[in-house]
């Protein structure tokens, strides 16, 4: 039985007010072809009924894995007190914080987050927050566009391809010239990024680690970009941030991430975080939101929606961003992470899963044929197979692991390399019997 929550009468009413005879009516400029057809949806289900079909259908994917995916998303280990806190009902069920007296509790998490996050980049502000780390990318573009008054991006090939897919989506009915310059050995081409940087470019954008697992200092590349008033993006990795030289003394003025990674399950794609941060001069350029900290009349500290430049506030040609829902829950689990791991464990984890990768490629590379092509590298590398990397996977998934990801999917002439990652869940037991499995299947 259809749910019509007005009776035909109702209906008539407001047919006559709007100045139609029926509702086919109100459709009657959508070409016929256009129009929704016979849904031809199943009748329904009991409860029981449904909890059957879905265990049925979950009990179909592979949860007893061991991995060594990487490519911009990691299985760290999540402290279970964040899933404890985060399911809380004050957090779980809150939404977007308009009203500040209502609101305290969720604006300050909000706040502390954006102090850790700038925090870790080392960049005077950040948002709260962005959808996953290709959205923020993109939305450092548009920034830096706005920003400079300028059309030309130039980004290197070695930045992650998925990103670099959802770029030319987002992109594809703007005036913008997106120059991708090619890799070089799994490095950023520093020579070629620097040539192709002119008065016209609004952005550069790099990777930090970039998508190889290559570990570069991009400081002179953003150096020549600041002669040229060009803003300069890089997207990185959190946890390996807490080790390494960080976006600010770099000089970067835009740091963007995908936060998975910061106490976020993998979950099968989602939902993940959007994390970005930057230089004072870029903040109105900033999308989404920022909770600020202040004092009432009565000199009591509170916590308000500083900058809220976005269509909803504002007249929609003056926004920076359409942005609705921010990653609110996303961004307080990994606040939550951060504040329990602290610097120290932060920087543990990063060190356990370098040290990981590194003994896994030592392993590897006593393989026949098996070279590992870039250094220096963190949590995560590329190794050349003396056969096609699907070939290796293919065999490998059938005894129930995953060695890596094959990046001949995005890049040409890369069909026998593979990309191996390691976090500090990956044991040394499990690298020995990957090196074994590959070395049998080569």
């Amino acid at each position: 039985m259809p749910f019509i929550p007005h009776t035909p009468e109702e209906q008539r009413e407001m047919l006559a007010a709007i100045g139609v005879d029926s509702i086919e009516d109100l459709f009657e400029d959508i070409p016929a072809k256009f129009r929704a057809g016979d849904l031809n949806l199943p009748s329904g289900l009991s409860e029981m009924e449904v909890r059957q079909k879905l265990e049925k259908t979950a009990a179909r994917n592979h949860t007893d894995l061991t991995s060594f995916l990487g490519a911009g998303f990691y299985d760290h280990y999540i402290p279970s007190a964040v899933d404890a806190l985060c399911s809380r009902g004050e957090f779980y069920t809150a939404y977007t914080p308009y009203q500040a007296e209502a609101s305290q509790g969720m604006l300050q998490a909000i706040f502390e987050y954006q102090t850790a996050v700038a925090r870790l980049m080392d960049l005077e502000y950040a948002n709260a927050s962005l959808y996953d780390g290709g959205t923020a990318l993109y939305e450092a573009i548009m920034m830096a566009v706005r920003h400079t008054r300028r059309s030309r991006i130039v980004i290197s090939e070695s930045v992650n391809p998925i990103y670099r897919v959802m770029l030319d989506s987002y992109t594809t009915n703007l005036k913008l010239d997106l120059v991708t310059v090619p890799h070089k050995d799994c490095n950023t081409d520093m020579d070629a990024m620097l040539a192709a940087l002119n008065d016209d470019t609004a952005a550069v954008i790099v990777q930090n680690p970039n998508f190889f697992g290559t570990v570069q200092d991009f400081t002179a590349l953003f150096d020549k970009a600041r002669e040229h008033k060009i803003v300069s993006v890089i997207s990185t990795y959190p946890v390996m941030q807490s080790i390494l030289k960080t976006p600010g003394r770099m000089g970067a003025d835009i740091a963007v991430a995908e936060g998975q990674s910061l106490g976020l399950p993998l979950s099968f794609g989602g939902p993940y975080l959007g994390i970005m941060a930057c230089n004072k001069q870029l903040i109105r350029q900033m999308p989404g939101r920022i909770a600020g900290r202040t004092v009432d009349k009565n000199g009591k500290t509170g916590f308000v929606l500083t900058l809220q430049a976005r269509e909803q506030h504002i007249r929609r040609e003056k926004a920076t961003s359409n942005i609705c829902s921010n990653q609110a829950l996303c961004a307080l689990r990994a606040l939550m992470y951060m504040s329990l791991l602290g610097p120290q464990g932060l920087k543990k984890t990063a060190q356990v899963g370098i040290e990981r990768a590194h003994y896994a490629a030592n392993r590897l590379e006593r393989l026949p044929g098996v070279h590992v092509v870039n250094a220096p590298f963190g949590n995560e590398f590329t190794v050349k197979l003396p056969v096609r990397a699907y070939e290796v996977i293919d065999k490998l998934l059938d005894m129930k692991f995953v060695p890596g990801f094959p990046l001949g999917r995005y890049y040409q002439g890369m069909d026998n390399h593979l990309l191996v990652a390691c976090t500090e869940k990956t044991t040394k037991q499990c690298i020995g019997i990957l090196a074994e499995l590959i070395g049998g299947a080569l």
